[in-house]
């Protein structure tokens, strides 16, 4: 059977507190939401604005940074794969949760932003493979 592709990719703004937590062999796991704001025009021609809410999850390392770094309010970048949990409620009846696990994220927020303070000297990407932003380019071309 062929691969399909499973890839999502979203920019939004954290939606409550962070809550970390770890499984029982030591993982750290963080579950968290993003909002995600779009707009579009109706039928009489007039802008609606509309929030997606995007559940994530995010495993080991990169579990804890988005928790020591973000909090409410902070914007991200990431990038993950879809998947669908099934899983037994209290009462006996399945269950089901969408959810994206993260595999790379980016926190965008400015360095200035004051919303922030505390996290200036933050990490500001996490990846599971290697590359450089833009930040780490060293260049001595002139501005145009």
């Amino acid at each position: 059977m062929a691969k399909d592709l499973n890839s999502c990719n979203f920019i939004g703004r954290i939606g409550k507190p962070l809550e970390l937590k770890y499984m029982p062999n030591g993982n750290a796991v963080l579950n968290f939401s993003i909002a995600c704001s779009d707009d579009y025009k109706d039928k009489g021609g007039e802008k609606v604005e509309q929030t997606n809410w995007i559940d994530l999850v995010i495993f080991g390392k990169g579990a804890e940074i988005v928790k020591q770094y973000c909090s409410k309010g902070s914007k991200l970048f990431v990038n993950g794969k879809q998947r669908t949990r099934k899983w037994q409620a209290e009462s006996g009846e399945n269950r089901y949760s969408t959810e994206v696990v993260v595999n790379d994220f980016q926190m965008l927020d400015s360095k200035g932003d004051n919303q922030h303070q505390g996290h200036q000297s933050a990490p500001q990407q996490q990846n599971n493979h290697a590359g450089q932003g833009f930040d780490d380019f060293d260049d001595d071309t002139p501005p145009f």
